[in-house]
């Protein structure tokens, strides 16, 4: 019986909904400025905003500018939308014009505040109007249409489905599966360089469409050649410290990494595991996620940690201008040995002949007295590095780098010190966009008999030599190395479980890898140092499976370590009875396996010790 009544209130319910799902209507805004194709002029009078509104497919909106530009209703009180409707411009390009078209919804007047409600997946079809429902739960009483990039905004007819209300936010719409970021900035301001801040409204979307984020903060450019692409990285910036979906850290800073010239779009999300696995102290967040700026779809980007001093990211003391003298002159300092370090303005080259950039204290704050110390101190790390370097710290970055033969890990290198501890520290590991078989200069990369820094690899300044005292001929570091290796591979470092979690992004990427690269058409050209055109997203991510198995094993014999795998048997955990979870060096981690990273764990329960690995 109690079936039978739920069934019937979801029914009176859903025909509810249809009854009142009403075509609406409203005040047309958008776009002034129109192009007049019989003249190709600059107009106001002809193909004008309202034309996506009269119900005449055979009339159409077509805007001066090519980009950031569309039409909408103001519907006078908020609704929720359930279905909108389209139908391209009746010319040659037509249907192709309105592929990523974007609808959004808004209760700013400018759209500061504007969720995306829908975005076009395929062509649409000339003298019909193609349909999607909206799955949002929040109302609006502005809604409009961005046409994609370099589109003039060409569309016959536009409609918008809905009831009154003012909804909540239990569901939005996303682009994908992923994450949606959606980024508004004041009168529509495009980010120009990685200098000036654009004043901006964030919005992130989180997983399944539950959970808001949006919060008032600046976007700008970042990054250094990654900035010459056409898809550009960005640096945003909150007003005040926010969590991030699942990142540790609560912070104002955040990176969108473009990852252009990777069309796994995974490469430094496979790299951050990699840090995972090796044991490094802190290894940067990173997630997939989908980008719109002022409404326009940007592409598959990685919302990752703006690297810096914060207690969940690189957890040393943070320095005041004042801190000149005594202890508090000892730290802590965040530096990168930095091929583009003449590009900044604090920064220095070492004694041994390599660019240094102080990320921090930053550039505005830093007293003479802490560039100086940072500056005699990192040459006594060049000279004396048995004394000041942390052997752990590098010798496991230099493995995330090896590993992965990423081309560029010595063109770039963070590295830190805290106060009153001599020793510096490196990492955390960045940049792995030409690594897993990216790299013209160096592909096929499992080919070579030497590591692939001191074989075509990328080092700023005298980091070769530098790393070649202390891999090559240092017989302490090199066993230390092997020790290493040796603890990633018992703890679960093998080439089946790094395929797996390829496996596993390539399954997460597939939604938006489609959008990302009918956004940006680059599948068969060469972009950046791209060694081969595969021709298609599954074949790109087959290099990078090949790759890894081949490469485990050349690590293996580079290192002339055999693989033996622990002892303890590979027994199936009991779930319903209780157990302990210690590390394989038997450190206590809890009572649970959820949550706990990649790695081998020893679980005890009911008096037996069982091997896991996850």
């Amino acid at each position: 019986m109690r079936i039978r009544i739920l069934f019937l209130f979801l029914l009176i319910h859903t025909l509810w909904v249809v009854a009142d799902d009403n075509k609406l209507t409203g005040s047309v805004i958008g776009t002034t400025e129109t192009v007049d194709y019989s003249t190709f002029g600059k107009s106001t009078t002809v193909n004008t905003r309202d034309k996506a509104f009269d119900g005449d497919l055979n009339t159409y909106f077509a805007s001066w500018e090519r980009n950031y530009t569309w039409t909408g209703l103001d519907l006078g009180a908020p609704h929720v939308i359930t279905r909108v409707g389209w139908s391209p411009r009746n010319d040659v390009h037509g249907e192709d014009r309105v592929l990523l078209g974007v609808f959004e919804g808004a209760n700013r007047e400018d759209f500061m505040d504007a969720l995306p409600l829908h975005i076009i997946k395929e062509r649409g079809t000339i003298g019909e109007m193609s349909y999607a429902s909206v799955d949002c739960s929040a109302g609006f009483r502005y809604v409009r249409y961005i046409g994609p990039s370099d589109a003039r905004c060409n569309i016959a007819e536009l409609e918008f489905y809905g009831h009154p209300g003012e909804g909540d936010q239990s569901h939005l719409s996303r682009l994908t599966n992923l994450p949606t970021v959606s980024i508004h900035t004041l009168n529509g301001a495009i980010p120009y360089d990685k200098e000036h801040d654009i004043t901006a409204q964030i919005s992130i979307i989180g997983d399944d469409g539950e959970g808001l984020l949006t919060e008032p903060g600046s976007i700008r450019e970042r990054g250094n050649y990654s900035r010459s692409f056409p898809k550009k990285p960005y640096r945003i910036k909150f007003d005040k410290k926010q969590h991030v979906l699942d990142a540790p850290a609560k912070a104002k800073k955040w990176t969108l990494i473009n990852n252009y010239g990777d069309k796994t779009l995974m490469r430094n999300l496979l790299a951050f595991d990699l840090s995972q696995r090796m044991g490094m102290p802190y290894t940067p967040y990173g997630r997939a996620v989908d980008v719109l700026l002022n409404g326009e779809y940007k592409g598959c980007y990685q919302l990752c940690d703006q690297v810096n001093v914060n207690k969940n990211r690189v957890n040393i003391t943070e320095m005041t201008p004042q801190d000149t003298l005594g202890s508090a002159l000892t730290g802590g300092y965040l530096f990168e040995i930095d091929a583009y370090a003449g590009d900044e303005r604090s920064w220095f080259w070492s004694s041994g002949g390599n660019p240094v950039t102080i990320k921090s204290p930053d550039e505005d704050s830093i007293a003479t007295a802490q560039f100086n110390y940072i500056k005699s101190h990192f040459n006594k790390v060049e000279s004396q590095w048995r004394t000041y370097l942390d052997l752990s710290t590098f010798l496991r970055h230099f493995l995330v780098g090896e590993l992965s033969g990423n081309t560029d890990t010595y063109w770039s290198v963070f590295m830190y010190k805290e106060r009153d501890d001599d020793r510096v520290y490196t990492g955390p590991v960045w940049d792995f966009d030409l690594a897993f078989n990216n790299d013209n200069r160096t592909y096929p990369v499992n080919t070579k008999s030497d590591y692939i820094y001191r074989s075509g690899g990328s080092c700023t300044g005298n980091m070769r030599n530098f790393v070649d005292r202390i891999v090559v001929y240092d017989a302490s570091a090199q066993a230390r190395l092997l020790e290493i290796w040796d603890e990633a591979r018992q703890n679960g470092l093998t080439k089946e479980s790094l395929v797996a979690y390829v496996d596993q992004l390539e399954e997460e990427l597939d939604q938006s890898q489609t959008l990302n690269f009918l956004r940006w058409p680059i599948m068969d050209s060469y972009v950046h140092q791209n060694p081969r055109i595969w021709g298609s997203y599954s074949e790109e991510v087959d290099n990078v499976r090949r790759f890894i198995s081949e490469r485990v094993d050349w690590m293996d014999r580079k290192l002339n370590y055999t693989y033996i795998p622990s002892s303890i048997t590979e027994v199936n955990i009991d779930f319903n009875e209780p157990y302990e979870v210690y590390s394989s060096s038997g450190r206590y981690c809890g009572h649970s396996l959820s949550g706990q990273g990649h790695g081998v764990y020893i679980v005890k329960q009911r008096g037996k010790a069982l091997k896991v690995v996850q």
